[in-house]
């Protein structure tokens, strides 16, 4: 067993052994646990960049979240995901094994007839996994997205974004070509009607560039994508079971942030409009309406994959088609998550998360 093997094993085994179940992120919101003795998100902060960018390690959960809808020099559609997740044990760091940080990535890649998902784990202090804000740079092991050279942008203006997996790997350049956003009231994002929330900002207007391996096969791809950046302490609401969650790319040039976090009374709605140019428009609340329109057979479960989405107050009525139904990621915390395109009052495409169904596996 070489040293790499190894220390993949231990980090395993401390994961396994050390961490509370609800440590880990459930469907990566801290679903059933508290946030004792963590900083909690405060309206009216105003955020700072780039060291925003960086880890809160005062804050129990965190992610840097990339989703991509990519087109193929043999005209075939893509979907590709690089997510690196930060859940802390206290909120705090130290160096070595000791450290209460963990990490955890997921890498995928979505053709139409085939998910490929693969999993990374790793514990803070001993440089397996981290975020620096400037110079920035974002690993778990050998994935990366990592700033490059572009005097006096954003560090996340131009970046590049590198991940492998059984059968799949991809290497990517993001160059932005707009703002970044604020969600929310500038940056703080509510989740429910009892006044959970994050800080949460976007940078959705990314061109991409760079090449696919798909079981030994090299594409070249060319589309867009999409970061967003989140954290908090807070657990859902004690209702609150998932999320339906769209970022969605109109043909116009503008974007659209939505999500629907269900609970016993019909679920919480967010969603922000935003023009060609960056400028956010927060929607009241209760704008969004989203019906399933089609569920798909995965594993033993029935799961929506089509939705019609609505938003009156802006005239959008649209149906989002997944590219591909068994677009289910394989992992710890089982999720569905597919790249979309819609059409309607509007055409275009997007991402969209499902998390909180049952384990189809």
């Amino acid at each position: 067993m070489n040293v790499r093997r190894l220390l993949a094993v231990l980090v395993t085994v401390v994961l396994t052994l050390a961490v509370p179940a609800a440590a880990l992120p459930q469907g990566f919101a801290g679903l059933g646990s508290t946030a004792d003795g963590f900083a909690i998100p405060k309206p009216g902060i105003q955020l700072r960049f780039p060291a925003d960018h960086g880890p809160h390690p005062d804050f129990r959960i965190e992610w840097w979240y990339v989703t991509a809808n990519l087109q193929g020099e043999d005209g075939a559609q893509y979907g590709v995901q690089w997510t690196l997740f930060r859940s802390a044990l206290a909120p705090k760091t130290e160096d070595g094994w000791s450290d209460p940080q963990i990490w955890m990535g997921h890498a995928a890649i979505t053709t139409r007839d085939r998910q490929f998902v693969a999993e990374k784990l790793a514990r803070g202090g001993v440089g397996q996994a981290d975020v620096l804000a400037e110079p920035f740079s974002a690993w778990i092991d050998d994935w990366e997205m990592k700033g490059l050279p572009n005097p006096g942008a954003d560090p996340l203006d131009k970046v590049s974004l590198h991940a492998t997996g059984k059968d799949f790997g991809y290497a990517l350049e993001l160059s932005a070509k707009g703002p970044l956003v604020l969600q929310g009231d500038r940056g703080y994002s509510v989740k429910s009607a009892s006044g959970q929330a994050s800080y949460y900002y976007s940078q959705p207007f990314y061109d991409v560039s760079g090449s696919l391996d798909i079981a030994g096969k090299t594409v070249r791809v060319t589309g867009k994508a999409w970061l967003d950046r989140e954290w908090s302490s807070q657990p859902l609401a004690e209702d609150q079971t998932g999320w339906e969650w769209f970022s969605l790319h109109l043909a116009s040039g503008e974007k659209i942030m939505a999500f629907r976090l269900r609970d016993s009374r019909g679920g919480y709605t967010s969603a922000n409009w935003i023009s060609a140019d960056g400028k956010p428009t927060p929607l009241p609340p209760g704008s969004l309406q989203i019906t399933p329109v089609r569920s798909a057979r995965i594993g033993d479960k029935d799961v929506p994959v089509s939705w019609r989405v609505r938003i009156p107050l802006r005239g959008l009525d649209i149906t989002t088609d997944p590219l591909n139904d068994q677009a289910w990621m394989v992992t710890t915390t089982p999720y569905w998550e597919g790249p979309i395109s819609f059409d309607g009052s509007v055409k275009g495409q997007g991402y969209l998360e499902m998390t909180g169904y049952p384990n189809s596996e």
